[in-house]
């Protein structure tokens, strides 16, 4: 009777788990089929092209994704030093009176919806970038930043643009590159902050006892016997963060500007992936337009695949032996 049991269990458990291939397949084939016209037509032109047009039939990506690799590793770059911080100030400093607290509103922060996040954007953060940036080529302030706007007007005319052009201010109406950047630090930051303070709590309490015994400091401690140790987990809430931050959708499509130009400017208008889908996918009506469409969710698909298929193997080769 037990064996049968088991047996029955066996079969369940491999059902449900083929649900999740099953589903991975279909969708992979899904995609591949809707975006056939766009990669025969373009083939992989589509993902260097940069010209973006419906109305002349001309679909590239390359803008698209650029914006999509900006957005999501300069929000991570911002964010995970805050979130290790603030993990380690709960886990290692914080009294458990606070402690819980401070761990509770991090968390609350990936509870709040996209679209709250959006429109806190638009009008709290955007006013004030935009206001900076009309202050920033203010003449009777700061007469010397006339001549480098117009070179760096004359560059963006061309489609060009060189490192210090980047991070001029291209406009003043808030919107852009940078904004969806701040979005998306805020929005990504709990989720690798949360990862973090829970596996820095489960570094063996020997290990702390053990450096403390040797005469280490606080910092010694943190930095030798839990940072390596906890180091994989961490670096599993990096890569959840990093696959939030890449499909982000409806807070990056309110706050980007939408512009499928060159990106010029960290301070202009663009787009991703995720967000042009968004703006796009209900009204394409054309079938080389809608296949365009499709593509970029395919291309953010393998992509997205890709992450987290590199995350693993750097994973297991920081995960200390003994505890795979």
């Amino acid at each position: 009777m037990s064996s049968a049991s088991d047996r029955v269990f066996e079969v369940l458990i491999l059902l449900l788990a083929s649900v999740i291939l099953l589903v991975f397949l279909t969708s992979i084939y899904q995609l591949t089929r809707d975006s056939w016209p766009a990669l025969q037509r373009f083939g992989l032109e589509f993902f260097t092209q940069r010209t973006w047009n419906p109305v002349t039939g001309v679909f590239g990506a390359s803008s698209m994704i650029l914006g999509t690799l900006i957005t999501s590793l300069a929000a991570l770059v911002i964010s995970v030093p805050l979130a290790v911080a603030s993990a380690l100030f709960v886990a290692e400093y914080a009294p458990k009176w606070l402690a819980n607290p401070v761990g509770y509103l991090i968390e609350l922060l990936a509870a709040v919806p996209s679209v709250v996040y959006g429109l806190w954007a638009l009008f709290v953060i955007a006013p004030v970038l935009a206001r900076w940036q009309i202050t920033f080529f203010n003449q009777e302030l700061y007469p010397e930043r006339l001549a480098l706007y117009t070179k760096c007007a004359g560059l963006w005319a061309e489609n060009q643009t060189t490192l210090q052009c980047f991070f001029v201010p291209s406009s003043g109406a808030g919107r852009g590159l940078a904004l969806a950047i701040i979005i998306l630090t805020v929005m990504i930051l709990p989720y690798t902050a949360s990862v973090a303070r829970d596996v820095i709590r489960l570094v063996p309490a020997d290990q702390r006892e053990a450096m403390y015994a040797l005469g280490a400091t606080k910092w010694e401690v943190i930095s030798r016997a839990i940072l390596p140790y906890a180091r994989a987990g961490i670096l599993g809430g990096v890569i959840l963060a990093l696959g939030r931050a890449l499909g982000e959708t409806l807070a990056v499509a309110m706050v980007i500007g939408d512009s499928q130009d060159v990106i010029r400017s960290i301070w202009g208008n663009a787009s991703t992936m995720a967000s042009v889908i968004a703006n796009q996918f209900g009204d394409a009506r054309e079938t080389l337009h809608r296949s365009s469409v499709v593509t970029l969710g395919l291309s953010l698909f393998l992509l997205s695949v890709l992450v987290n298929y590199v995350a693993r193997l750097i994973i297991a080769r920081l995960t200390p032996r003994g505890i795979q």
